[in-house]
């Protein structure tokens, strides 16, 4: 019985239908973890203790045995912080905060490298300023063979090296 306070007559504990609600909320988590390819679901803040559950769960091929281990993958995932569970949530939807921080971020690889290829040392000595652990002469020489890319009409396998490298220099500042 969850009980009432006797002074304000509020309920002490969720009501046994919220309590499934909230059961059956973890389920469904559970079920699109261990769909997510191993890829993606490296990138999730998921604890390392569930790794070997959602790996034996996407691993076992019989219906009723993948849906006891789907619900023992549950079990265990309920065990977790209400905060932990969030963060998974919120870092599998698309339209989330961390989807946004990270599509934001690519955004904004974007613009440097479109700077850096139209103005040239000016926009380099900016990005120096702002992030000084930056590798300045792998990114001269990417803008430079990145132009001479365009130039001739080649594949832009600097372009996209280029593109990498500020990805990655955007997300050390993170």
């Amino acid at each position: 019985m969850r009980g009432k306070d006797e002074e304000t007559g509020e309920f002490l504990s969720p009501s046994r239908s919220q309590q499934r609600r909230d059961a059956l909320d973890v389920l469904a988590l559970a079920g699109q973890l261990t769909e997510l390819e191993p890829g993606r679901l490296a990138k999730l803040p998921v604890p390392e203790h569930l790794l070997p559950h959602i790996a034996d769960t996407r691993r076992i091929r019989s219906h009723i045995a993948r849906k006891r281990q789907l619900a023992f993958l549950a079990k265990q995932m309920r065990r977790e912080e209400d905060e932990t569970l969030a963060a998974i949530r919120d870092a599998l939807d698309a339209g989330g905060e961390a989807a946004k921080l990270d599509t934001a971020r690519l955004h904004r690889a974007e613009h440097w490298r479109e700077r850096l290829l139209d103005e040239g040392d000016e926009a380099l000595a900016e990005l120096l300023a702002e992030f000084p652990q930056a590798d300045r002469q792998k990114l001269r020489q990417l803008v430079r063979n990145a132009l001479e890319e365009r130039k001739r009409n080649k594949p832009p396998k600097s372009f996209r090296e280029l593109f990498k490298l500020l990805r990655d220099t955007l997300a050390q500042e993170a």
